[in-house]
This record gives C-alpha cells, structure tokens and sequence, in this order.
C-alpha cells in the first residue's frame, strides 16, 4: 500500500481530493443552507455546454466552462430574485439546454473523442499539478472570501429579509455565491465529474448539518467527510479497477446512510 503513494499520479488525486473536499464542503454547505441543491444541479449539468463551446471553437475547457456556467448562475440568480415562481422550470430548461448543446458541439468538434467523457463522470486520477494549482488558489480564495464575509453569508443564508434590513445588499451577495457556486463546481468538475458533483455538494453537507449547529462547523464537517469519503474512493477504484468518480460517490452514499441511520436511531432511543 505504501508503494502505491510513490506514484505522481496517486500523489496528484490525493491533493486533489483535499482541494476538492475543502471546495466542495464550502460551496456545499452553502448550497444545503439555502436550499439549492436542484438549483446547484442545474449550474453543474449546464456546464457541459460550456464544455462543448470550448472543444468546438478550440478555446481551453476551462475557459469555455468556467464562462457558461457563469453566465447560467446569474441568470439563475436573478430568477431565484425576481420570478421564484417559474425556477423549477428555467433550471430543468437549462439542465437540459447546457447537456444538449454540449453533446452537440463535442460531437460536431473535428477529432472529437471519448476523452470529454472524463467532464461528465470525473477523473481524479489524472488530474495534473495545473489542476491542483488552481483548486488550491480558489480553495484559499474561497476560505478568504468566507472568513471575510462570514456574518453576512451567514444572515444571508438562515436570514436575508432581517440581513437586508441592516443595510446589506442581499442581491449582490445572492448573485456572488451563485457565481462562486459555479466557479466552484466547474474547478471540481475534474474530480467526480458534472453528472457526481451534485452528490459531492449535498451529502456531506448533509451529513455534516445531522450533528452541527454552526454555519463553520458544518462547512469543517462538510470538509472532512468529503476527504475521507474521496480517499476510500480512491482506494477502491485504484485496487478494484473502477472509476473513480462512481466508486466516490457510493462510498459517501453508504457512509451518509450509516450515518443518517446511527442519528436516528439514537434520537429514537432518547424519546
């Protein structure tokens, strides 16, 4: 087992689960606290037309990415703002539009080639050292941006009429985490994939809220689930020849089950 950590490429997924689980417990607790998981899988499948935007005019994937889901986050928030009425439908509208037209585009590319799957189901094991510079730069831009904002994010989320009546502009912020949001899921796109990252944002954060009463634990337990689910992932995709982005995510999903089932029945047992 020890050998194993002498390969670059197994040193490279496991920087890369630590920036993702940092990442993704943040953004995640964020996404649980303000009930936007379908909203958050919404950004995170439309990503995939920003995908094939890039391949098709040749631009870099991030760019193209990073761009569209970006644009559909403010769109997002906006209607999250104005027309809460009609959101159900303009995220399923989006869902589908972003996975349509990136299928589309990636098939029209010249040379197309089933490399662009790695975008949708993950990757963990080649990620690169670019890679883990940038989710290591959006990781301390992320725990800076928190730390700074705290309260406000706070207010914000279990809060925002009583937020907006101390003279925050709860809109502004609205769109920033949406945007970050975005930011954060294309980053970790390259871990679990576009079609897992939902999983990898809602779960542990979850999890982490059963046992929690604080904004900053939740998002340190968020974290720290994250970690050691990805690890044990992994490890079983690496020994058992599996992709790693579904073996991931079902460890996470029967460790939130163990999880969920030993709260419960302790609360069941204090009644």
């Amino acid at each position: 087992m020890i050998d194993v950590l002498g390969y670059a490429f197994v040193q490279n997924a496991l920087w890369g689960a630590l920036c993702t689980s940092v990442i993704c417990g943040i953004i995640g607790t964020l996404v649980v606290t303000n009930r936007m998981v379908f909203v958050a899988g919404g950004i995170a499948h439309s990503v995939y037309g920003g995908v094939g935007i890039a391949a098709f005019f040749g631009l870099p994937i991030l760019v193209g990415a990073m761009g569209f889901s970006v644009l559909c986050a403010v769109i997002l928030a906006y209607m999250l703002l104005f027309a809460k009425e009609r959101l159900d439908s303009l995220i399923g509208s989006l869902w589908a539009f972003g996975m349509a037209l990136g299928i589309i585009l990636v098939e029209l590319t010249p040379g197309y080639n089933k490399d662009f799957m790695g975008y949708l189901f993950g990757s963990i094991l080649s990620i690169t050292e670019n890679d883990i510079y940038l989710m290591l730069s959006f990781g301390f831009f992320l725990l800076l941006f928190v730390g700074l904002n705290y309260r406000i994010i706070l207010g914000i989320s279990y809060d925002s009429e009583f937020t907006r009546l101390q003279g925050v502009n709860t809109r502004i912020f609205s769109v920033v985490l949406m945007v970050l949001i975005a930011l954060g899921i294309v980053i970790s796109m390259r871990s679990v994939g576009i079609i897992l990252i939902v999983a990898l944002l809602s779960i542990p954060a979850y999890c982490s809220e059963i046992f929690t009463n604080s904004l900053a634990k939740m998002m340190l337990g968020a974290s720290l689930i994250s970690l050691l689910s990805m690890l044990c992932g992994i490890a079983v995709a690496y020994f058992y020849d599996l992709q790693a982005g579904a073996s991931i995510v079902m460890v996470l999903a029967v460790f939130s089950f163990i999880l969920a089932f030993v709260h419960y029945f302790k609360k069941l047992q204090t009644i």
